[in-house]
């Protein structure tokens, strides 16, 4: 490939310059989002304010898993001394670095939504762990010892706390390496990664549990952590592609090129199998043993108004990728890659909306202003901070132990 001298003309001091267009849409839908998001908070329909919760939860639900999956992307690239990665590593960066907001945004979600009784009712209600109650729920009762608020509230902050600390240390470390040089911040960072990834993956089951299944209180699945976790993985994979091919269609990072495509569009495929294998073995376990204390899960979710949308949930987030990606050229042109990964970021949305709705607002599910809005205005958020972050450093670990093992990537 060329001789070194071929690699001087990249000017790793490049900083993305967050104004114009971008600056101001991501402004505008932060905007109508908030708009959108107080018209139904203070609408006097019962229905429209529980409606407002749950779209916040999903949303809320998908920033901070986003975020999440930045910073163990990070920590994975790391842990696996992966060269190959790392000089589009800020962007994931970005994203981790972003997470204690995201954090504390879904703590207050499903904080007001536990305490006004908008989410998590099936479970925290008056008198459903009381034998002398007429409300009393026996299967509530028996795992009222996990599902109380108290121990709610201390996971999510636990969780959320230690994920965000890792993530912004992570981040903190790499800025710090390219003043200093050495390996000093690589080993710690290294440390902190193993360290951070034990910790995820042992707790995100548990934080989807308490975030999303516990909306049906009743219900129970196993598979739902991992589930959860391919679906923050694909999507947090699509956020970090669709980012990198914005940036280098207007010019940025030209030591990026197709065969780092390559790489993101193939866990981007693998992934989407992978999820969908989750997804199956979920379902067909459910549907094949027909045990009627499972099966009330996606009973609901067959009910007329559901069903299209959940056949349609597989064959965006499975179909598509399959078919989109199956090719070697597709993964490698920026275009495929993007469209792919726009049409997975809404089919992940998709996703997470028949999660969660079914046990918020059931028959009274629309799809309307407020959807639209509520997802705007995070998208919006989510914009604007990402690339403010991205903006504040230079686009490449100038000083990163294995940057020139990146610029000679070839697959």
């Amino acid at each position: 490939m060329g001789t070194h001298s071929h690699h001087h003309d990249y000017n790793f001091s490049e900083q993305f310059t967050f104004t114009g267009r971008a600056k101001v849409l991501s402004l505008i839908a932060l905007g109508v989002g908030i708009v959108a998001i107080a018209i139904g908070l203070l609408s006097s329909d019962h229905i429209m304010v529980e409606r407002t919760y749950a779209n916040l939860l999903l949303m809320g639900y998908y920033f901070t898993c986003v975020c999440a999956a930045g910073g163990f992307f990070v920590a994975l690239q790391y842990v696996t001394q992966s060269g190959w990665s790392s000089g589009m590593i800020r962007i994931p960066q970005a994203m981790a670095s972003v997470l204690p907001i995201a954090s504390l945004i879904l703590l207050v979600i499903t904080a007001t939504g536990l305490f006004s009784h908008n989410l998590y009712h099936h479970w925290y209600a008056e008198g459903l762990t009381d034998p002398n109650s007429p409300n009393y729920d026996e299967l509530v009762a028996g795992k009222a010892a996990f599902l109380n608020a108290p121990g709610f509230l201390i996971r999510q902050v636990v969780f959320m706390g230690a994920y965000s600390i890792c993530s912004w240390l992570l981040a903190k470390y790499s800025y710090n390496e390219d003043l200093d040089g050495g390996l000093n911040s690589y080993k710690k960072s290294f440390k902190l990664s193993a360290l951070f990834l034990v910790i995820f993956g042992f707790t995100t089951p548990i934080w989807s549990f308490d975030t999303v299944m516990s909306l049906e209180a009743h219900w129970f699945s196993t598979m739902f952590g991992w589930y959860n976790f391919a679906a923050l993985w694909v999507s947090g994979l699509c956020v970090i592609t669709l980012i990198l091919i914005l940036l280098m269609k207007s010019g940025y990072m030209p030591w990026v090129n197709e065969n780092h495509l390559h790489d993101l569009g193939k866990l981007i495929f693998g992934f989407s199998i992978f999820w969908t294998y989750v997804w199956f073995s979920q379902f067909m376990l459910i549907w094949y043993a027909n045990i009627p204390e499972e099966t009330v899960y996606f009973y609901k979710r067959w009910e007329p108004e559901y069903k299209p949308w959940f056949w349609l949930n597989v064959v965006v987030n499975f179909v598509v990728p399959i078919l989109a990606l199956m090719d070697r050229d597709a993964k490698r042109k920026m275009n495929i890659l993007m469209a792919v990964c726009i049409v997975l970021l809404l089919g992940h949305w998709l996703d997470y909306y028949i999660m969660v709705m079914p046990g918020t607002v059931e028959m009274h599910r629309g799809f309307g202003w407020i959807e639209v809005g509520v997802a705007l205005g995070f998208t919006g958020l989510f914009s604007f901070l990402v690339l403010s972050k991205l903006s504040k450093h230079p686009l490449a670990p100038a000083k990163h132990p294995f940057l020139q093992e990146s610029l000679h990537h070839q697959i």
